[in-house]
């Protein structure tokens, strides 16, 4: 994916960044010994449903806000407004939040261990490699209106 001229520079689609370790930490537990929770089934299940759902409905919830305001999804592609409303409330990275407790929620759910463990790790690269590069863009596109927002509005939550 090549990054346009006006945008943050990221070159990697965050999804793939979440996709990429979920299934690389469910492949290793084929392999480890540690390959379980140590909970029950149902307990697991319905944990990750749970937060499967919670993420979803977060994106979701993000993008059709980006539609309707008419700007990009993908941090590829030129920002045209600050969203400010939705779950922009409440966390400026209501996406990537979601997509975390998507991969929790899988995680979880199919009782992978390995995968879970490596969720921090994948939240370390989305916060140095594709936040660090959104905000900078941001702020220099917007200036003091981003940074007012991000005064009022946590990161994460």
């Amino acid at each position: 994916m090549d990054a346009e001229p006006d945008s943050s520079g990221v070159r990697f689609p965050p999804p793939f960044i979440y996709l990429g370790a979920l299934l690389s930490g469910l492949a290793a537990e084929r392999f480890v010994t540690l390959r379980s929770f140590g909970i029950d089934g149902w307990l697991l299940v319905a944990t990750g449903t749970l937060l499967f759902v919670a993420g979803a409905t977060m994106m979701l919830a993000a993008a059709e806000l980006f539609r309707r305001l008419g700007t990009n999804v993908p941090p590829s592609q030129p920002t045209t407004l600050i969203a400010t409303g939705g779950p922009y409330r409440w966390t400026r990275n209501p996406m990537y939040l979601g997509m975390a407790l998507v991969y929790a929620g899988l995680a979880i759910g199919l009782d992978g261990p390995i995968a879970f463990a490596l969720l921090p790790l994948v939240l370390i690269v989305i916060q140095t490699q594709v936040i660090a590069r959104e905000e900078r863009y941001l702020e220099a596109k917007f200036g003091d209106d981003y940074r007012r927002y991000k005064t009022k509005v946590r990161r994460w939550l």
